[in-house]
């Protein structure tokens, strides 16, 4: 088993090829700013190279741009506190500042990582069986989207399900393969099972069959989904770090629509 400070150096590692610069600049003080560039390396649902993406562990933000902005960043990082650049009313000053550029803020999450210390199996009234991709072929339906990926079954390389007495699938966590070193874990559960502990079960469970198989599980949620930041803390994940990206003003109006 990894400790946390082993799990905590791989993510930075990943963090620092997906924005293109060294894990240390995670722990510096002060603001650093980098040339986002592709890398075969990076997590595969990333579209680089961006515009502006900010990454925080607490510390700082490294911000890996398009140098075309690196004036609008570097005055936006510098004046305001890193947690108040990830939140309005200083975001307005940044996606203000980009919509000159027909850029808009567009994502925004807070990310998790497994506390060796917590994690458990978790308590579940229901079966739960392991499942590998070739298990998954069937469940690509609206009620499992957030556990799966349709766009990239591929990647969807382990799950757990939660089943009821008459062998039906009720929850399921499932992590897909984003990256070689970091497995990222989606959970859904139908809402009729809800309140039972399933989620937190089925996630604990496939955290420790992640981490059984040297990589590192992660969970990523928005700031305003408190039902899945909570089922991350009975899980047995802590809050990690944070990312801002900034796209094009008709990707922002496409995913609106």
């Amino acid at each position: 088993m990894m400790t946390n400070k082993e799990i905590l150096r791989t993510a930075m590692e990943q963090s620092a090829v997906d924005a293109n610069c060294q894990p240390e600049d995670f722990m510096k003080t002060e603001p650093v700013i980098v040339t986002s560039r592709k890398n075969p390396d990076a997590r595969r649902y990333l579209k680089l190279p961006l515009a502006c993406n900010l990454i925080s562990y607490g510390n700082n933000i490294v911000a890996s741009i398009d140098r075309r902005y690196e004036e609008i960043v570097r005055n936006y990082i510098q004046k305001y506190p890193v947690e108040h650049c990830f939140e309005t009313p200083n975001l307005h000053v940044l996606n203000e500042a980009f919509a000159k550029h027909d850029m808009m803020v567009c994502f925004m999450a807070e990310y998790f990582l497994p506390d060796v210390n917590a994690l458990t199996r978790g308590d579940c009234r229901y079966e739960m069986r392991l499942l590998e991709n070739s298990d998954f072929h069937e469940l690509y339906r609206p009620e499992w989207q957030n556990a799966l990926s349709e766009g990239r079954k591929e990647l969807d390389v382990l799950g757990v399900g939660a089943y009821d007495n008459d062998g039906r699938l009720i929850g399921l966590a499932a992590c897909s393969a984003d990256c070689d070193s970091m497995w990222q874990i989606g959970i859904d559960v139908l809402p009729q099972y809800r309140r039972q502990g399933i989620a937190s079960a089925l996630t604990g469970t496939l955290a420790l069959e992640i981490l059984e198989r040297g990589k590192v599980p992660f969970y990523c949620c928005a700031w305003s989904n408190i039902r899945s930041a909570r089922n991350a803390i009975r899980s047995g994940f802590r809050p990690a770090w944070a990312e801002l990206t900034v796209k094009p003003k008709e990707f922002v109006e496409r995913m609106n629509r």
